[in-house]
């Protein structure tokens, strides 16, 4: 069986992993990320990127290059609740050089991270490479066995940093325990085409029953179409056509357009999870983003908590790795840092579905907008907060790792 070794080992390229191992090798640190895909294009629900994650790019001198990419800003959210227009966040206000949203495909986000990795000779990205177990020696991790296309291989390592989304394989391996905050819905995403007619506003709508949210993509529409949880097969009980009269009824202006939902094949399932594990690490393993802490959903955080995870992992590891010294006080001091914007940004999930979402979901009668909404429309001043819990979050994360190489450095360095 072949073998690599490397001083950390990244399973998974996602936002969290991508950022982590670019971080890392930009620190000097040895690394390699195990991608099982062969690319980036696929069908990626979770497209924002807030001004929290706007801001690491431009401490680290790469937001006008990441804005070159195609992308959509948005400056504000809008609701419809029970007919009613409410603003809901102005970001126009947030403490960051980015006072917006973007909305960019993931797959140009991550290959724009790679294409940064791939600046330094630290750096190596493996694809359709899964990591399916760990190699361990006593009670310590120091690897992994991962599937290529030409066959088994392993992978060992001072460090693993499992990154491999909320179905992680690693995570089932290592033995951690995982606490179910449980979810209310699940989505039905899908695309409809946008156009020059339609609303520009990104924003959502909610009547009894029924929550649907369009995302401007400028020329289509990404829809998310909220549902009860498990409730997938009573909807498809009740036909298709029932399910497109159930959107036109919530933004008429889509009448014309339904009719590209074919089939339940064009609807993409979201099971919904909230979870986190209860501790991240053990010797020679560090869990983070979805792999740590599964989001709902709500307020599109999920990519940007991931890359908070990774660039606090990377500022506290960076060093230790080099010098190769990493201890589990080490890894303790990244779950330290990160579970406590992780169990307030899921309280302010759980606490949003309870009184929320669920609650509309169950409604049969007329919904009428709650009276702390209604304050967002009579002082604007207040639509600054959700958009602060949202676009900045709890405990935002600043580019502490060192800057090992020059560009010039970098180009000469040999490739791993």
């Amino acid at each position: 069986m072949p073998e690599t070794r490397v001083t950390c080992c990244i399973a998974g390229g996602g936002p969290a992993g991508m950022m982590a191992g670019f971080l890392l090798a930009r620190a000097g640190v040895d690394v390699v990320v195990l991608e099982k895909h062969a690319d980036f294009l696929r069908d990626f629900r979770g497209d924002t990127i807030h001004p929290s994650t706007l801001e690491l790019m431009h401490e680290l001198g790469l937001l006008e290059e990441l804005l070159k990419l195609p992308h959509q800003k948005v400056e504000t959210l809008t609701g419809m609740v029970g007919g009613e227009p409410l603003p809901l966040a102005d970001f126009r206000h947030v403490p960051t050089h980015a006072k917006f949203l973007v909305l960019m495909p993931q797959w140009d986000f991550l290959d724009f991270l790679a294409r940064q990795g791939a600046r330094y000779g630290t750096f190596r990205l493996m694809m359709n490479t899964k990591a399916k177990t760990l190699i361990q020696v006593g009670d310590r991790v120091v690897g992994v066995r991962a599937r290529t296309p030409e066959g088994p291989t392993t992978i060992m390592a001072d460090l693993v940093i499992g990154a491999d989304g909320r179905r992680s394989d690693l995570r089932d391996a290592s033995g951690l325990k995982v606490e179910d905050l449980g979810a209310p819905m699940d989505v039905l995403w899908f695309r409809l085409t946008r156009k020059p007619t339609d609303p520009e506003n990104t924003g959502g709508y909610i009547e009894a029953g029924r929550i649907f949210v369009t995302l401007n993509r400028a020329d289509y529409w990404q829809c998310a179409f909220v549902i009860a949880k498990d409730s997938l097969d009573q909807l498809k009980d009740k036909g298709l056509p029932a399910l497109k009269n159930e959107i036109v009824s919530l933004a008429p202006f889509l009448n014309d357009r339904v009719g590209e939902i074919a089939s339940w094949e064009d609807l993409k399932l979201l099971t919904v999870a909230v979870d986190r594990l209860t501790k991240w690490h053990r010797p020679g393993l560090l869990f983070i983003g979805d792999a740590a802490h599964a989001m709902s959903p709500i307020g599109g955080v999920g990519i940007n908590l991931a890359i908070q995870d990774a660039v606090a992992a990377a500022n506290i590891l960076a060093a230790p790795l080099r010098d190769k010294s990493v201890t589990d006080a080490h890894l303790a001091a990244v779950e330290k840092r990160r579970m406590f914007p992780t169990r307030v940004t899921q309280w302010i999930q759980t606490t949003a579905q309870k009184r929320i979402i669920s609650r509309v979901l169950a409604s049969r009668g007329k919904i009428t907008p709650p009276g702390f909404l209604k304050l967002f429309q009579r002082y604007p001043f207040l639509r600054r907060i959700p958009a602060r819990l949202i676009g900045v979050g709890v405990r935002p994360e600043h580019v502490r790792s060192p800057h090992v190489f020059t560009a010039t450095e970098c180009e000469v360095l040999p490739s791993r």
